[in-house]
């Protein structure tokens, strides 16, 4: 049985998220709803979470003392990572230790915090289809790879990133010492090492949303969410819907796919599995332990949106994943740098049938940097992509 407490009480149940951007501030508020305290911690002040927490903590998450530091002090029942960027091997010492529950395990969270870990899991321990794939940790590491077998057309991504940040495709040798800088220059953590994949030639790419929840005896059970399928620009996500319609034998590998890796790394919560789908042939390309940008879409097309699934499944609630109608979104940038930014144009983009918005309350924005989503449904797909990137584009962000 699971008992929650009141919050700002002795008996409160405390949850602490280590990122609050946007999708940590949805967490949050589904988590606020069930009743439970809740921490927000991010590197910078009034991160979109810290503005909807009961309480803001901003430290640097990649130094051991602080995170420690700031765990033993606050004492939450739950540590919940929503970023890459986490000084993971101070949370497993703190898990084998029995001082904090991380979420879904630390052992997640160190393997899934840079791309070499989850890929060395799924390809050489479970034996998944992935792409060829190297390491590299020179500019002449990189271009031996790629002569080597990797070939052209490749793709280039630091170990660790985030929204597509530092990845591009290599179409010959004049693309390589461009790309070498790019990831160098857009890694979350300077890490000075990089993956080149062989390029698949996929018909398209879904992230599917699985669940790994009790159920009523108990028991931790698999949960499937309807794919999502998702168009990126330079890795980062500009558009996904839900449904994206796939072949019956499609989809069982892929949520087999799914069910092998997140078994694997354990524990409870939603995790965001990224795959290639070629006709019937399915590969595995990333899996994220936690809400994915691309599962925004479910805010208006489930019943139990992706971050209520999550909240429900860390505390040992029941989870429903049924689908509640089709939809989509898009990405609303900042196309500014500037602080303090307005939004005009938001009663216009409402105007378009069937549709919301959500503004995220980033407190800088700049050109390329996510401030929002619009989001449409409707039982044509068609319709709701093109109706939720009308409403985005209705969005007029403004220095001022």
């Amino acid at each position: 049985m699971t008992t929650i407490g009141t919050p700002l009480s002795p008996s409160a149940t405390k949850v602490m998220l280590l990122g609050a951007g946007e999708l940590g501030r949805e967490v949050l508020i589904a988590l606020q709803r069930l009743g439970v305290e809740t921490i927000a911690v991010d590197r910078y002040e009034n991160a979109p979470g810290q503005q909807v927490a009961h309480h803001a903590r901003t430290i640097a998450m990649t130094d051991p003392e602080q995170l420690k530091a700031l765990i033993l002090a606050e004492k939450p029942d739950l540590v919940v990572p929503e970023i890459e960027a986490i000084a993971t091997p101070m949370l497993e010492a703190l898990e084998a230790d029995g001082i904090v529950h991380v979420v879904p395990t630390a052992r997640a969270a160190r393997l899934t915090m840079d791309r070499e870990g989850i890929r060395r899991l799924a390809a050489e321990t479970l034996g998944l289809p992935t792409s060829p794939y190297q390491f590299c940790d020179t500019l002449e590491q990189l271009q031996a790879a790629i002569d080597g077998g990797i070939g052209y057309p490749c793709v280039v991504k630091p170990v660790m990133s985030s929204s597509g940040k530092g990845q591009s495709k290599i179409d010959g040798p004049d693309d390589v010492k461009a790309a070498w800088d790019y990831a160098m220059a857009g890694g979350r953590v300077s890490h000075g090492r990089i993956i080149v994949e062989g390029f698949i030639d996929f018909d398209y790419e879904i992230t599917l949303l699985t669940v790994r929840a009790r159920g009523a005896d108990g028991q931790v059970e698999t949960h499937f969410c309807a794919p999502i399928g998702h168009k990126q620009v330079s890795g980062d996500y500009v558009e996904s819907w839900q449904p994206h319609p796939m072949p019956v034998n499609a989809l069982e590998r892929a949520r087999l796919i799914a069910r092998e890796v997140t078994q694997n790394l354990g524990g409870q919560g939603i995790f965001g599995v990224e795959l290639f789908v070629k006709g019937d042939e399915v590969w595995f390309s990333e899996v994220s332990p936690r809400p994915h940008d691309t599962g925004m879409v479910t805010m208006i097309t489930q019943w139990q949106n992706e971050f209520e699934l999550h909240a429900r499944a860390i505390l040992g609630l029941p989870v429903n994943t049924t689908l509640k109608t089709p939809g989509a979104s898009a990405v609303i940038y900042g196309g500014v740098d500037a602080t303090g930014i307005v939004f005009d144009g938001v009663d216009h983009a409402l105007q378009v049938p069937q549709t919301d918005i959500r503004l995220f309350g980033k407190p800088e924005s700049f050109v390329k940097r996510r401030m929002g989503v619009a989001l449409a449904y409707d039982d044509d797909l068609d319709v709701a992509r093109a109706n939720a990137l009308e409403a985005a584009s209705r969005v007029k962000p403004r220095a001022v």
